[in-house]
């Protein structure tokens, strides 16, 4: 039987209790990549019970879905989003934390790795401390060591591609080969800290870069790299380079690719298809970044750019590595992204704006996404409810 739907079923025992009595789960996954994180946990341990499943992303229209199997006994289980379900897994923090402990509940042993992926996409704040983040040091597949976050050896493609810097090499592969001067792979920790560096100074130091960039960048510096556990327990190469790396690929994936995302999270094959989404997903956020028409107003800039743009990790880039102000609000054509560098209600902002222009809107206290028929409307209202 499935059980009521509080949100007090946030809690790891409460999502336990449901999935242990389930015969057949349906996860209804909201389209960030925490979210991602958390229904590959909770999947993964219910492949090893041997309870069937359907997963389906919440992205918009139609969700992307994988494994579908029918049952009368099926308890529905929501990740972030806001849709009606049996069961709740929304905490005020990380959900693929909460999933990671749920998973423990269930009897498995969950990747350590992929929860700390997951929290990694909520905040950049240190990871030291939860349960993850312990398993994964116990089972020594984390080691911190200088360098950059991104998820292969390849500097040339990871530092083009990565959304967690933004320089002037962002989105050209050439670029960053003609930046590092033949360093495009490190061997010594000695070679990966002369790469951060170059990296650290290319993005603070260029022209239109804010002094929030030399801040920003410095999270993408001395990243945790991933090895992976072999049959004898030795560390083996892992799937991505770091769990920096690898929360880059999961969140550009659940905006550009939900289906691919999901597929990652469960343990599916799909590394290439995720990371070509990668590299599609951050080209065209870099180059938005570049081309966007600005306007600058108190506490607040507004950019205006095409509809092939990705909105929220354009607006996340504009806010952490140019602009001036606190809060950005990227729009496009029927749809918005703001991203804000401290707590500042977004969410309820930008619900309030999009139903001033006939839409709707959701998010957090720093993000915020919006749909509308009216963009001079919206961007009024949102301008009102900012004041």
């Amino acid at each position: 039987m499935a059980v009521a739907g509080r949100s007090e079923d946030a809690a790891p025992d409460g999502v336990a209790a449901a999935l242990r009595e389930a015969g057949f789960v349906r996860f209804r996954v909201a389209a960030d990549g925490d979210a991602l994180a958390a229904a590959g946990l909770l999947a993964r341990a219910l492949t090893e019970r041997g309870t069937p499943f359907q997963a389906s992303v919440v992205h918009g229209g139609r969700p992307a879905t994988t494994n579908t199997a029918d049952t009368n006994d099926t308890t529905t289980v929501r990740i972030g989003g806001t849709e009606s379900a049996d069961v709740t897994l929304d905490p005020p923090g990380s959900a693929s934390e909460a999933a990671f402990e749920t998973a423990r509940e269930l009897g498995s042993d969950p990747d350590p790795i992929l929860a700390l992926a997951g929290a990694l996409t909520v905040s950049d704040a240190a990871l030291e401390g939860s349960a993850a983040f312990e398993a994964a040091r116990d089972q020594t597949l984390i080691e911190q060591r200088p360098g950059v976050a991104i998820p292969m050896a390849d500097f040339a493609d990871g530092l083009a591609h990565t959304t967690l810097v933004h320089a002037g090499f962002s989105g050209d592969p050439d670029a960053v080969r003609e930046t590092l001067a033949g360093r495009e792979t490190a061997d010594t920790d000695e070679e990966r800290r002369e790469i951060a560096s170059i990296v650290a100074l290319a993005a603070a130091g260029a022209e239109n870069a804010t002094p929030r960039a030399a801040e920003t960048v410095e999270h993408a510096l001395r990243p945790y790299a991933i090895g992976e556990r072999s049959d004898d327990g030795s560390a083996t190469d892992a799937e991505f380079a770091t769990v920096g790396g690898y929360a880059d690929v999961l969140r550009a994936c659940a905006h550009e690719r939900p289906g691919t995302g999901l597929a990652l999270a469960i343990g599916h094959d799909v590394r290439d298809a995720a990371l070509s989404a990668w590299r599609a997903h951050a080209k065209r956020a870099h180059a938005a970044v570049r081309t966007a028409t600005t306007a600058r107003h108190r506490n607040l800039v507004i950019a205006r750019t095409d509809t092939d743009a990705p909105l929220a990790t354009t607006a996340r880039l504009l806010c952490e590595f140019r602009s001036p102000e606190p809060v950005v609000l990227v729009v496009g054509e029927t749809g918005a992204a703001a991203a804000a560098t401290d707590d500042r209600n977004l969410g309820t902002r930008m619900h309030e704006a999009a139903t001033a222009a006939d839409g709707d809107g959701t998010g957090s206290e720093r993000r915020g996404r919006a749909t509308f028929t009216d963009d001079e409307a919206f961007v009024a209202a949102f301008r009102e409810a900012m004041a």
